[in-house]
Protein backbone atom coordinates (compact mmCIF):
# COMPACT_ATOMS: atom_id res chain seq x y z
CA UNK A 1 0.00 0.00 0.00
CA UNK A 2 1.58 2.89 -0.97
CA UNK A 3 0.88 6.72 0.00
CA UNK A 4 -1.77 8.98 -1.52
CA UNK A 5 -1.39 12.37 -3.41
CA UNK A 6 -4.39 13.82 -3.89
CA UNK A 7 -5.22 15.06 -7.57
CA UNK A 8 -8.12 17.20 -8.70
CA UNK A 9 -10.53 15.13 -10.76
CA UNK A 10 -13.00 16.08 -13.55
CA UNK A 11 -10.43 18.50 -15.09
CA UNK A 12 -10.16 17.14 -19.21
CA UNK A 13 -6.81 16.46 -20.80
CA UNK A 14 -6.28 18.30 -23.27
CA UNK A 15 -5.67 17.43 -26.75
CA UNK A 16 -6.96 13.79 -25.99
CA UNK A 17 -8.60 11.93 -27.97
CA UNK A 18 -12.81 11.54 -26.20
CA UNK A 19 -12.08 8.12 -24.35
CA UNK A 20 -15.23 6.59 -22.04
CA UNK A 21 -14.75 5.41 -18.38
CA UNK A 22 -14.83 2.31 -18.75
CA UNK A 23 -12.12 2.09 -21.81
CA UNK A 24 -9.81 4.13 -19.35
CA UNK A 25 -10.79 1.59 -16.68
CA UNK A 26 -10.00 -1.79 -19.12
CA UNK A 27 -6.32 -0.25 -19.92
CA UNK A 28 -5.57 0.24 -16.85
CA UNK A 29 -7.00 -3.30 -15.08
CA UNK A 30 -5.16 -4.60 -18.36
CA UNK A 31 -1.98 -2.82 -17.93
CA UNK A 32 -1.26 -2.96 -13.91
CA UNK A 33 -3.71 -5.58 -12.27
CA UNK A 34 -4.15 -8.40 -15.13
CA UNK A 35 -1.54 -11.59 -13.85
CA UNK A 36 -1.21 -10.43 -10.53
CA UNK A 37 -4.42 -11.94 -8.41
CA UNK A 38 -4.93 -8.61 -6.48
CA UNK A 39 -7.99 -6.15 -6.02
CA UNK A 40 -7.37 -2.77 -6.19
CA UNK A 41 -9.54 -0.18 -3.79
CA UNK A 42 -11.94 2.45 -4.89
CA UNK A 43 -9.57 5.35 -3.86
CA UNK A 44 -7.18 4.16 -5.94
CA UNK A 45 -9.14 4.02 -8.97
CA UNK A 46 -11.06 7.47 -8.05
CA UNK A 47 -7.24 9.09 -7.97
CA UNK A 48 -6.24 7.40 -11.01
CA UNK A 49 -8.78 8.39 -12.97
CA UNK A 50 -8.92 12.36 -11.45
CA UNK A 51 -5.40 12.22 -13.45
CA UNK A 52 -7.66 10.81 -16.57
CA UNK A 53 -10.28 14.12 -16.13
CA UNK A 54 -12.66 11.20 -14.86
CA UNK A 55 -14.97 12.49 -11.83
CA UNK A 56 -15.35 10.47 -8.95
CA UNK A 57 -18.95 10.24 -9.84
CA UNK A 58 -18.08 9.05 -13.07
CA UNK A 59 -15.66 6.30 -11.76
CA UNK A 60 -17.96 4.94 -9.21
CA UNK A 61 -20.88 4.63 -11.65
CA UNK A 62 -18.14 2.91 -14.01
CA UNK A 63 -16.81 0.45 -11.32
CA UNK A 64 -20.81 -0.33 -10.85
CA UNK A 65 -22.07 -1.17 -13.88
CA UNK A 66 -18.22 -2.94 -14.45
CA UNK A 67 -19.56 -5.47 -11.26
CA UNK A 68 -23.11 -5.77 -12.72
CA UNK A 69 -21.76 -6.71 -16.03
CA UNK A 70 -19.48 -9.61 -14.64
CA UNK A 71 -16.41 -7.29 -15.69
CA UNK A 72 -15.46 -6.85 -11.94
CA UNK A 73 -15.82 -8.74 -8.22
CA UNK A 74 -16.19 -6.39 -5.21
CA UNK A 75 -14.82 -6.94 -1.96
CA UNK A 76 -14.47 -5.38 1.52
CA UNK A 77 -11.94 -5.16 3.84
CA UNK A 78 -13.10 -3.04 6.90
CA UNK A 79 -14.24 0.08 5.45
CA UNK A 80 -12.23 -0.23 2.22
CA UNK A 81 -14.35 -1.41 -1.17
CA UNK A 82 -11.74 -3.69 -3.52
CA UNK A 83 -12.40 -4.95 -7.37
CA UNK A 84 -10.79 -7.57 -8.75
CA UNK A 85 -11.15 -9.14 -12.06
CA UNK A 86 -13.60 -11.88 -13.37
CA UNK A 87 -12.86 -14.70 -15.65
CA UNK A 88 -15.08 -12.78 -18.06
CA UNK A 89 -12.91 -9.25 -17.41
CA UNK A 90 -9.70 -11.74 -17.35
CA UNK A 91 -10.49 -13.35 -20.76
CA UNK A 92 -11.38 -9.64 -22.61
CA UNK A 93 -7.93 -8.24 -21.43
CA UNK A 94 -6.07 -11.03 -22.63
CA UNK A 95 -7.15 -10.41 -25.95
CA UNK A 96 -6.17 -6.61 -25.43
CA UNK A 97 -2.98 -7.80 -24.71
CA UNK A 98 -2.93 -9.93 -27.64
CA UNK A 99 -3.71 -7.17 -29.61
CA UNK A 100 -1.04 -4.76 -28.20
CA UNK A 101 2.16 -6.94 -28.00
CA UNK A 102 1.19 -8.37 -31.43
CA UNK A 103 2.69 -8.41 -34.63
CA UNK A 104 0.96 -5.03 -35.58
CA UNK A 105 -1.53 -3.50 -37.80
CA UNK A 106 -0.26 -3.93 -40.98
CA UNK A 107 -0.07 -8.12 -42.68
CA UNK A 108 2.90 -8.51 -44.53
CA UNK A 109 1.52 -12.05 -44.98
CA UNK A 110 2.35 -12.83 -48.65
CA UNK A 111 -0.32 -15.77 -48.31
CA UNK A 112 -3.46 -14.31 -49.67
CA UNK A 113 -5.69 -16.37 -47.99
CA UNK A 114 -9.38 -14.70 -46.64
CA UNK A 115 -11.89 -16.45 -44.30
CA UNK A 116 -15.68 -15.81 -45.80
CA UNK A 117 -18.29 -15.81 -43.34
CA UNK A 118 -22.09 -16.37 -44.69
CA UNK A 119 -25.72 -16.53 -42.94
CA UNK A 120 -29.51 -15.52 -44.13
CA UNK A 121 -31.28 -14.85 -40.61
CA UNK A 122 -35.00 -15.03 -40.46
CA UNK A 123 -36.77 -11.32 -39.73
CA UNK A 124 -36.81 -12.00 -36.68
CA UNK A 125 -33.79 -12.86 -35.36
CA UNK A 126 -32.47 -8.79 -35.34
CA UNK A 127 -30.62 -9.46 -31.72
CA UNK A 128 -28.87 -12.64 -32.99
CA UNK A 129 -27.97 -10.64 -36.51
CA UNK A 130 -26.41 -8.00 -34.54
CA UNK A 131 -24.84 -9.76 -32.08
CA UNK A 132 -22.98 -11.29 -34.66
CA UNK A 133 -22.08 -8.44 -36.84
CA UNK A 134 -20.95 -6.58 -33.64
CA UNK A 135 -18.26 -9.86 -33.02
CA UNK A 136 -17.55 -10.27 -36.76
CA UNK A 137 -16.12 -6.34 -36.65
CA UNK A 138 -14.23 -7.39 -33.47
CA UNK A 139 -12.48 -9.98 -35.34
CA UNK A 140 -11.63 -8.46 -38.49
CA UNK A 141 -14.78 -8.67 -40.92
CA UNK A 142 -15.91 -6.24 -43.25
CA UNK A 143 -19.19 -6.85 -45.21
CA UNK A 144 -19.14 -7.65 -49.12
CA UNK A 145 -23.22 -7.66 -48.84
CA UNK A 146 -25.60 -7.66 -45.84
CA UNK A 147 -25.26 -11.62 -45.46
CA UNK A 148 -21.59 -11.73 -46.61
CA UNK A 149 -18.54 -11.00 -44.38
CA UNK A 150 -14.67 -11.44 -45.46
CA UNK A 151 -11.20 -11.29 -43.50
CA UNK A 152 -8.03 -11.21 -44.56
CA UNK A 153 -5.93 -14.45 -43.28
CA UNK A 154 -7.19 -17.49 -41.72
CA UNK A 155 -9.85 -16.24 -38.72
CA UNK A 156 -11.58 -19.03 -36.27
CA UNK A 157 -14.56 -17.72 -35.45
CA UNK A 158 -16.31 -21.32 -33.83
CA UNK A 159 -15.60 -20.27 -30.28
CA UNK A 160 -17.96 -17.09 -31.41
CA UNK A 161 -20.47 -18.88 -33.05
CA UNK A 162 -20.82 -21.21 -30.04
CA UNK A 163 -21.03 -18.63 -27.61
CA UNK A 164 -24.17 -16.83 -29.73
CA UNK A 165 -25.55 -20.47 -30.30
CA UNK A 166 -25.19 -19.96 -34.05
CA UNK A 167 -22.83 -22.63 -35.33
CA UNK A 168 -25.37 -23.90 -37.43
CA UNK A 169 -26.69 -21.24 -38.71
CA UNK A 170 -23.60 -19.53 -40.52
CA UNK A 171 -21.11 -20.85 -43.23
CA UNK A 172 -17.42 -20.41 -42.66
CA UNK A 173 -14.68 -21.06 -45.43
CA UNK A 174 -11.56 -20.11 -46.67
CA UNK A 175 -10.52 -19.08 -50.04
CA UNK A 176 -8.27 -17.27 -52.53
CA UNK A 177 -9.39 -14.42 -54.69
CA UNK A 178 -9.30 -15.61 -58.24
CA UNK A 179 -10.33 -13.73 -61.77
CA UNK A 180 -11.78 -12.02 -63.22
CA UNK A 181 -11.77 -11.07 -59.18
CA UNK A 182 -10.80 -7.51 -58.19
CA UNK A 183 -9.31 -8.19 -54.97
CA UNK A 184 -8.63 -4.29 -53.89
CA UNK A 185 -11.76 -3.29 -55.42
CA UNK A 186 -13.22 -5.63 -52.75
CA UNK A 187 -10.97 -4.48 -49.81
CA UNK A 188 -12.32 -0.72 -50.29
CA UNK A 189 -15.93 -2.13 -51.23
CA UNK A 190 -15.59 -4.16 -47.14
CA UNK A 191 -13.78 -1.83 -45.45
CA UNK A 192 -13.79 2.03 -44.73
CA UNK A 193 -9.94 2.74 -46.13
CA UNK A 194 -10.14 6.15 -46.01
CA UNK A 195 -11.81 6.69 -42.28
CA UNK A 196 -9.23 4.00 -40.64
CA UNK A 197 -5.81 5.88 -42.23
CA UNK A 198 -7.53 9.37 -40.78
CA UNK A 199 -7.79 7.82 -37.03
CA UNK A 200 -3.96 6.32 -37.19
CA UNK A 201 -3.49 10.30 -38.83
CA UNK A 202 -5.04 11.93 -35.47
CA UNK A 203 -3.32 9.15 -33.26
CA UNK A 204 -0.50 10.79 -34.90
CA UNK A 205 -1.39 14.16 -34.03
CA UNK A 206 -1.89 13.46 -30.46
CA UNK A 207 1.27 11.67 -29.84
CA UNK A 208 4.24 12.16 -32.55
CA UNK A 209 5.15 15.39 -31.13
CA UNK A 210 8.30 16.51 -28.86
CA UNK A 211 5.02 16.94 -26.00
CA UNK A 212 2.08 15.08 -26.09
CA UNK A 213 -0.39 15.51 -23.69
CA UNK A 214 1.19 18.61 -22.99
CA UNK A 215 -1.75 18.82 -20.27
CA UNK A 216 -1.57 15.60 -18.40
CA UNK A 217 -0.16 16.03 -14.75
CA UNK A 218 2.10 13.14 -15.20
CA UNK A 219 3.71 10.03 -17.58
CA UNK A 220 0.77 7.43 -15.42
CA UNK A 221 -1.95 9.55 -17.30
CA UNK A 222 -0.29 10.11 -20.69
CA UNK A 223 0.53 6.25 -20.62
CA UNK A 224 -3.13 5.07 -20.19
CA UNK A 225 -4.39 7.51 -22.77
CA UNK A 226 -2.52 5.98 -24.84
CA UNK A 227 -2.86 2.75 -24.68
CA UNK A 228 -6.55 2.97 -24.48
CA UNK A 229 -6.74 4.58 -27.75
CA UNK A 230 -4.36 2.66 -29.41
CA UNK A 231 -6.74 -0.52 -28.53
CA UNK A 232 -9.72 1.34 -29.64
CA UNK A 233 -7.97 1.95 -32.65
CA UNK A 234 -6.38 -1.72 -33.34
CA UNK A 235 -9.50 -3.15 -32.49
CA UNK A 236 -10.67 -1.49 -35.37
CA UNK A 237 -8.06 -2.30 -37.79
CA UNK A 238 -8.76 -5.92 -39.55
CA UNK A 239 -4.74 -5.95 -40.19
CA UNK A 240 -5.23 -5.79 -44.52
CA UNK A 241 -2.17 -7.14 -46.78
CA UNK A 242 -0.05 -4.38 -46.90
CA UNK A 243 0.11 -4.87 -50.76
CA UNK A 244 -4.52 -4.15 -50.09
CA UNK A 245 -3.24 -0.74 -48.57
CA UNK A 246 -2.90 2.65 -50.34
CA UNK A 247 0.85 4.44 -50.44
CA UNK A 248 1.59 6.34 -47.52
CA UNK A 249 -0.46 4.33 -44.89
CA UNK A 250 -0.13 5.91 -41.04
CA UNK A 251 -0.25 2.32 -39.21
CA UNK A 252 3.26 1.31 -39.17
CA UNK A 253 4.68 4.78 -38.24
CA UNK A 254 1.71 5.32 -35.70
CA UNK A 255 2.97 1.49 -33.96
CA UNK A 256 6.80 2.69 -34.04
CA UNK A 257 5.55 6.54 -32.32
CA UNK A 258 2.67 4.03 -29.46
CA UNK A 259 5.85 1.43 -28.50
CA UNK A 260 8.21 3.92 -27.76
CA UNK A 261 6.42 6.39 -25.94
CA UNK A 262 4.64 3.39 -23.98
CA UNK A 263 8.49 2.11 -23.22
CA UNK A 264 9.18 6.02 -21.77
CA UNK A 265 6.46 6.22 -19.89
CA UNK A 266 6.57 2.88 -18.23
CA UNK A 267 9.01 3.70 -15.44
CA UNK A 268 7.47 7.22 -14.48
CA UNK A 269 4.54 5.90 -14.75
CA UNK A 270 4.99 3.05 -12.39
CA UNK A 271 6.18 5.48 -9.61
CA UNK A 272 3.45 7.77 -9.66
CA UNK A 273 1.56 4.54 -9.26
CA UNK A 274 3.37 3.25 -6.19
CA UNK A 275 1.87 6.39 -4.84
CA UNK A 276 -1.34 5.48 -4.67
CA UNK A 277 -2.16 1.78 -5.38
CA UNK A 278 -4.16 -0.03 -2.33
CA UNK A 279 -3.75 -3.43 -3.53
CA UNK A 280 -4.58 -6.27 -1.88
CA UNK A 281 -4.75 -10.36 -2.78
CA UNK A 282 -7.69 -11.24 -4.52
CA UNK A 283 -9.60 -13.81 -2.12
CA UNK A 284 -10.91 -17.29 -3.95
CA UNK A 285 -14.33 -16.71 -5.25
Amino acid sequence: MGGRRAVKSGTPAVDAAPMRPQSLMLTFLGHYVLGRDVSVSSGTFIEVFGRLGVSEQATRSTLTRMVARDLLRRGRRGRRVYFGLTPRSEAILRDGETRIQGPGPVNEDPGGCWTLVGFSFPESWSRERRDLRSQLIWSGFGMLHSGLWMAPSTVDVTETLERLGLRDHVKVFTARPAGPTDIAQLVHEAFDLDALAERYRAFLRRWDRPSPLPKAPDDLARQLHMKAEWLQLTRHDPRLPARQLPDGWPAARAQQVFRELDASFEGPARCVLGTVLDAIPTEPA
